[in-house]
């Protein structure tokens, strides 16, 4: 088997393909539905060369693009993991493009529960679709232009467009551009999007569809996932409290608002039920959970549950689920966080966005916290929990960074020696307070500084990863390569999407996507393990 690493730094290498690959019937992928402009192909080259695989966009995010196809594949096998079946009627099809994050993949997939219980189906492709809804990212620039592509593709190949997302916030930006839309709402929009549906496509009437089949009344709790049916991303909050120089996020989404510990807590039971295996905790300030609630006490199984940070971590671990923290924020409290992971009551991986390490900069940023405070709460982490794996985002170029506090960057990393580290170049986006600062730095500079440091991780990341060869760990099955006898797996430290894979060879027919095995690590590479199954 040929060893092909996987770029740890964010997301899989994206695709400009409308239609999934037929691998994407059993395993959702990711994709692009706008084809990048032939700058940024020449972006991509650049960066290859630099021994990375970076998309054109998102790079900080994780990327959970979903195209038409995507979406049907995904809706259709989810709904039977929740205990209902797609109508085969004529009923009205509404095709979906995801774009973004998790947190926006949650919106799609939440507008796409509530579409099905009212008796609409999920088109498989535009020409199917009675109306299209374009859910859109406007986290950087080339976000944005990439959702603006999106939506004149559907507009080109359908007609009939729904825009909701981050990016709806610029409304008269997206009807200027293209003003054959039908209606534009913001983040999180549900309501507003099934309505605008319901206005320009009727709901089905089921008392006249003989072929309506009622047990799409019987979605439970865990809804219709977009994810492979052993994952499933579970949005604890929305919004943010946080107001840093280069993010418009709380423009896009407002302020923070946790969900009660209850309504958190009853879908991820009905997902496990469902089938799920590993929960992928998310929200913009994950460790900030409850802290608009006052930390409320509610009752969940008979039993009191404050909704706050730590409360829900031990919850959720006695569902006997793998559970994996995104989105943390370095506070103290954190610190009892990491003692369940010692206690192995959690996957021991936190992704924390960092960002930078120069004191000077992450005050220019707005950021929380200062780097030497860091270091020393990674640290007594690594006491409490050898085993963590820590995974962090960071950006070079930011408006007044000079040399030297790049170099404090790249020291800060080699002192860290964190796991898995993305980076990407600052950018410009419309409304962030960034853009005001003075002494921009150049392209060329920035493109370096972002190469210099991928280099210094990937040889951290090497080594290591080289640490676990000889060790035997417990690995999650994504997917199946029959061709090469190989399962593609993923192991505590390894998120989907963003991180390395564990590639076991010579695996037998009983082994099944979303099986856990125990495996032998054999070999590494920068970002990927090699191992193999006794069975």
């Amino acid at each position: 088997m040929s060893k092909t690493s996987t770029e740890s730094v964010n997301t899989t290498t994206t695709n400009s393909l409308l239609a999934a690959k037929d691998a994407a019937k059993e395993t959702v992928t990711i994709f692009n539905p706008a084809k990048p402009s032939v700058a940024q192909e020449q972006s991509q080259a650049d960066v290859s060369q630099a021994h990375t695989d970076q998309p054109y966009h998102h790079k900080a995010n994780h990327n959970q693009n979903r195209s038409i196809a995507q979406s049907s594949h995904a809706t259709s096998a989810s709904t039977a993991n929740a205990t209902a079946t797609m109508p085969v009627s004529a009923a009205p099809k509404i095709g979906f493009v995801s774009l973004g994050c998790p947190k926006a993949l949650v919106d799609s997939e939440r507008i796409i529960t509530e579409l099905s219980r009212d008796g609409y189906q999920v088109a498989s492709d535009y020409d199917g679709a009675d109306l299209v809804v374009v859910n859109t990212c406007g986290f950087i620039e080339s976000a944005v232009q990439e959702s603006l592509d999106a939506i004149g593709e559907a507009i080109s190949k359908n007609g009939k467009v729904i825009v909701t997302g981050c990016l709806g916030k610029e409304a008269d930006k997206i009807r200027e551009m293209h003003p054959a839309v039908l209606a534009v709402t913001g983040a999180h929009a549900y309501d507003e999007v099934i309505t605008a549906v319901a206005q320009h496509v009727p709901r089905p009437n089921r008392s006249l569809d003989a072929n309506y089949d009622p047990k799409i009344d019987l979605i439970n709790e865990a809804g219709i996932k977009l994810t492979p049916s052993h994952y499933a991303y579970l949005k604890i909050s929305e919004g943010c409290n946080h107001r840093c120089t280069f993010c418009i996020i709380p423009s896009l989404r407002g302020d923070l608002v946790s969900r009660p510990i209850d309504n958190v807590m009853n879908e991820a039971l009905a997902l496990k039920k469902a089938g799920v295996k590993e929960l992928l905790i998310i929200s913009q300030d994950t460790s900030a959970y409850g802290l608009d609630l006052k930390y409320k006490t509610s009752f969940w199984n008979g039993m009191p549950l404050k909704s706050k940070f730590y409360d829900l971590c031990q919850a959720l671990n006695d569902l006997g689920v793998w559970v994996r923290l995104h989105y943390v924020y370095p506070y103290p409290h954190v610190d009892k966080v990491v003692e369940l992971m010692g206690e192995k009551k959690l996957l021991p991986y936190l992704d924390i966005p960092f960002q930078h390490a120069s004191h000077r900069i992450l005050k220019a940023m707005k950021r929380p916290a200062h780097s030497e405070n860091t270091l020393a709460r990674i640290k007594a982490w690594r006491d409490i929990c050898p085993d963590i794996v820590i995974r962090s985002t960071f950006v070079v170029g930011f408006p007044g960074e000079t040399e030297e506090d790049f170099q404090c960057l790249l020291d800060w990393l080699v002192e860290a020696r964190l796991d898995r580290v993305g980076a990407f170049t600052y950018s410009e986006v419309e409304g962030a307070v960034a853009n005001d600062l003075p002494d921009h730095v150049p392209e060329d500079v920035k493109q370096s500084r972002y190469e210099r440091l991928m280099a210094l991780q990937q040889d951290i990341s090497a080594q290591k990863l080289q640490e676990k060869v000889g060790k035997t760990l417990m690995v999650l099955v994504d997917e199946i390569d029959s061709d090469e006898n190989i399962a593609i797996c993923r192991s505590y430290a390894d998120a989907p999407e963003i991180d390395g894979h564990v590639y076991v060879d010579d695996i037998t027919a009983q082994v099944k996507v979303g099986q856990f095995l125990t495996v032998t690590i054999d070999d590494a590479s920068e970002y990927d393990l090699f191992a193999s199954y006794q069975g």
